[in-house]
């Protein structure tokens, strides 16, 4: 009995000693050089009468097969019998790669209701680097709200872990397992029951736990990743600690804005507010990025405490360091003071501090270039400008919070200006004929756009022709005939170009110009118009330029940069019972209607089908394999006034077939093996309503389970099965496809895989006596499919006596060490016969005996 009392107490002073009773934690790393870091564990524990154990070091596994013992540097104790411990370590890892740093402790605290036995669970977390030149420097996210909260019963909770990210990365939650040794997942572990649900918002990190069903003490893990630019660079599996108490008490409620945007350098001051149904009075916290960033200028200070109501303000006095990406995370908290529970609700407020605006900007243009210049953004992190452009103007003006340009408006990005200080651009690219519209915004260093400038506009001088026209008017391959025309300068610059004037036209295959050819010279500058003839226009598409020269005598030179416009070349992407009409072209006008013509065969000419705006036409209602044929019309403009309007232009004819594109159906497949004869019997069936137009079917074999099939057989439509002879074994997996008249092939069919046939078999015996019959020990013919085997024939004693991975074996009878042959007898053999089969190279086991009858030693001794 004594013995007995001494193994308790000894057991109970061990639980004591080890016992840390883990409520919550987590770990976070800051990279202090290349491979150096400085790691963070916090955790929580649980203090108060009975809990003497306690942990001044923690073991740390750096997951590169090292580990270190950390000394607590920090312990916070805190009500309700929590207390929180921080130790801090530096690590150097041997070189670039994934390490997953896990911290374990052996116990929980007691009492967790959806953790089986949790005071004698391992506690583990766990972070996951990414250490890679291709990602630079990186620090985990900065977890400001703790991971313990109090919910009630039959009340929404919503928690928040304040994740801050220094780096400016992109953030995600998810809801997870919590661990235990090694990392893994707790045996039996299983999530908080909520009368509805138990979630977390993958973009916000709120988890909401509606509702909690029974009080107690629960803990749940909350997996956050890290990614940049699209890759994700590391993890921390943060496990937190709810108490849900049973109580007529309701949480207070904050007020306020979930988004506010700032411009940076400005002071940012507002105003939250908190009520409390049970008119409690309310306590006011704030955290967060703006107070753990070095040099925080951030503040919050509670103004108003009544019952039921209270205030706070919130100042922050930004900077253009400030200017990110990502938002700031600010949680407000309030909580009431109410017994014996109090509870808090937990507002998250996200702070975007934005770039001020590019200021300044002035336009200008040339009969070529459009010329933008600005001030340098006040900002001296400012990375460079992005360009927008537009044709005519949008009277954008951002929004609350609206960065950058919003597609919406029209806007495409045509530059990047790199560096703050080169502060213009010209605008290359501008076409004669439009009014084109500029909006500048400032970007940093992890992709932040500040808001966008005022909208300034220009056109180019009208100091060269603009183009109009480029219409076929006939088609052929030979004899296709173009109408190009174009209009003439306003406004050229007689001070530096006095005339007289000269155009010179150039045309070439394409939409782009790339192989120019001069075609005509025009002296007059009312010359306006040219028909082009001798052309390909039914296979070729073709682009023209004019040009103006000043044509002075020793002073000749080109006047402005010409545009290239194309004809329209009409195209085709053939359909089930329906054509694609495509309208390819290059032009410096826009194009707002299409209008499609058909031939119709009962009044022998072409009509109007349907008109489009975009750069297509479905024409439905065909019939497959009946030519159709077309042309476009083409109406458009240019935005300045003084140029025809609208512009008309027409595509070649050209004709096109609808086709069939739905594929058959697939057959159903069965294959039967006929081992003795060699081969596989592939048949199939094909349903009645499928087989309107199936032209052939396709045969596809892998000898392999998991190899790559090949076509073995293309077979008529009239064909249900087909004889396949295998080359290196009966083993393998068949498969067959439909295909019609169009080429369309259907899915495959069902897969057949078979592996019934082994062929390599052993006589019992043979007379290896030199009458040339039955002289050699051979596998019975036929056999087939195998690579090679190993055999060893063994006598009574269990002596080897021949062996040969010939799979032939071919042997006479003797002893290979004397060469004498063998006594008559029974012999033993093992064989391993290597063949080809459905997974590869197989080997099957034989074993058996042989009868020896030899004339020459009849005697059974011993060889």
């Amino acid at each position: 009995m004594k013995k007995l009392l001494s193994v308790i107490l000894l057991s109970l002073s061990v639980l004591s000693l080890y016992a840390t009773h883990n409520r919550a934690g987590e770990i976070t790393y800051r990279q202090i050089s290349d491979l150096t870091f400085e790691i963070t564990i916090v955790t929580y524990t649980a203090t108060g009468p009975g809990w003497t154990a306690d942990r001044p070091q923690l073991e740390i596994m750096w997951g590169d097969n090292t580990s270190s013992m950390l000394p607590r540097s920090e312990e916070v104790f805190l009500p309700d019998y929590y207390k929180r411990n921080k130790y801090v370590g530096t690590h150097t890892y041997p070189g670039p790669g994934i390490f997953v740093i896990i911290v374990e402790d052996p116990n929980r605290n007691l009492g967790v209701s959806n953790i089986p036995n949790s005071v004698n669970t391992v506690f583990s977390i766990s972070t996951t680097m990414l250490i890679s030149s291709s990602i630079g420097t990186n620090n985990t996210p900065v977890l400001t709200q703790p991971p313990i909260d109090k919910a009630a019963v039959g009340q929404v909770f919503i928690h928040n872990p304040g994740a801050y990210d220094p780096d400016g990365d992109s953030l995600s939650y998810k809801l997870t397992t919590c661990r235990s040794d090694n990392g893994e997942p707790i045996v039996g572990y299983t999530y908080p029951q909520a009368s509805n649900s138990l979630t977390v918002n993958a973009r916000t990190g709120d988890l909401v736990w509606d509702t909690p069903v029974y009080p107690g003490i629960y803990n749940v893990a909350m997996l956050i990743e890290e990614w940049r630019n699209g890759t994700k660079i590391g993890s921390i599996i943060r496990d937190m600690q709810i108490e849900v108490f049973d109580t007529d008490n309701v949480p207070p409620e904050i007020q306020a804005d979930e988004l506010i945007c700032v411009e940076a350098d400005s002071l940012l001051q507002f105003t939250v507010s908190a009520t409390d149904a049970n008119n409690d009075s309310i306590t006011m916290s704030a955290n967060g990025a703006p107070f753990v960033m070095e040099e925080s200028t951030a503040s919050f200070i509670q103004t108003v405490s009544e019952p039921g109501y209270a205030e706070g303000d919130f100042s922050w006095q930004t900077s253009c360091a400030n200017i990110r990406k990502q938002p700031y995370p600010l949680n407000i908290k309030a909580e009431d003071n109410s017994s014996p529970v109090s509870l808090v609700d937990i507002k998250n407020i996200n702070i975007l501090v934005v770039g001020p605006a590019v200021e300044d900007v002035t336009i200008s243009s040339t009969t070529s270039t459009i010329s933008l210049n600005w001030s340098p953004n006040y900002c001296p992190n400012a990375a460079g400008y992005y360009i927008y452009r537009r044709i005519s103007p949008s009277g954008f003006v951002h929004d609350f919070c609206e960065v950058g340009v919003p597609a919406s408006t029209g806007y495409i990005k045509i530059a990047t200006v790199n560096g703050r200080d080169n502060t213009s651009y010209d605008d290359k690219t501008a076409s004669q004929g439009h009014e084109y519209c500029y909006l500048i915004t400032t970007f940093f260093g992890d992709g932040a756009e500040s808001y966008a400038s005022e909208e300034v506009c220009e056109k180019l001088v009208r100091g060269i022709p603009t183009i109009t026209n480029v219409s076929v008017v006939s088609t052929d391959e030979t004899t296709g005939e173009i109408y190009v025309a174009w209009s003439k300068p306003s406004e050229i610059d007689i001070g530096t170009a006095p005339g007289p004037y000269q155009y010179v036209l150039y045309r070439s295959e394409g939409y782009y110009g790339e192989n120019p050819v001069q075609i005509q010279i025009f002296d007059n500058l009312n010359d306006t118009t040219f028909n082009d003839t001798g052309l390909n226009t039914k296979n070729n598409p073709y682009s023209y330029k004019v040009e103006l020269y000043n044509n002075e005598a020793g002073n000749r030179f080109l006047i402005g940069a010409p545009h290239i416009a194309s004809s329209i070349f009409l195209g085709f992407e053939q359909m089930e019972n329906a054509l694609k009409l495509k309208f390819n072209k290059n032009v410096p006008w826009v194009n707002d209607e299409y209008s499609v013509f058909r031939y119709i065969e009962s009044s022998s000419d072409y009509d109007s089908i349907g008109t489009t705006a975009n750069n297509y036409y479905i024409d439905n209602g065909l019939i497959n394999g009946k030519d159709y044929c077309y042309y476009v019309r083409s109406s458009g403009s240019y935005s300045v006034p003084g140029i025809i309007n609208p512009i008309i232009n027409l595509s070649q004819i050209n004709c096109e077939k609808a086709i069939d594109t739905t594929a058959p159906c697939p057959p159903s497949v069965t294959v039967q093996s006929f081992c003795d004869s060699v081969y596989n019997q592939v048949s199939w069936i094909f349903s009645d309503t499928c087989n309107n137009d199936v032209l052939n079917y396709k045969l596809y074999f892998s000898p392999y389970l998991d190899g790559d099939f090949s076509v073995i057989a293309t077979v008529n439509a009239s064909a249900r099965d087909f004889t396949h002879y295998p080359d290196l074994g009966m083993a393998g997996c068949y498969y067959v496809t439909a295909v019609d008249s169009f080429a369309n092939e259907s899915i495959v069919s069902n897969k057949i895989c078979l592996d019934d046939c082994s062929y390599y078999t052993l006589p019992n015996v043979f007379t290896p006596n030199g009458d040339g019959i039955n002289d050699y020990f051979r596998p019975i013919d036929p056999y087939y499919f195998v690579e090679k085997i190993n055999i060893q024939i063994f006598n009574r004693w269990g002596q080897i006596m021949f062996e040969t991975e010939d799979p032939e074996i071919n042997w006479d009878g003797t002893n290979y060490r004397n060469g004498k042959v063998v006594s008559d007898g029974v012999y033993f053999y093992i064989c391993d016969v290597y063949e080809h089969r459905l997974t590869g190279v197989e080997v099957r086991h034989l074993t058996g005996f042989v009868h020896v009858f030899s004339a020459e030693n009849p005697d059974p001794v011993q060889e």
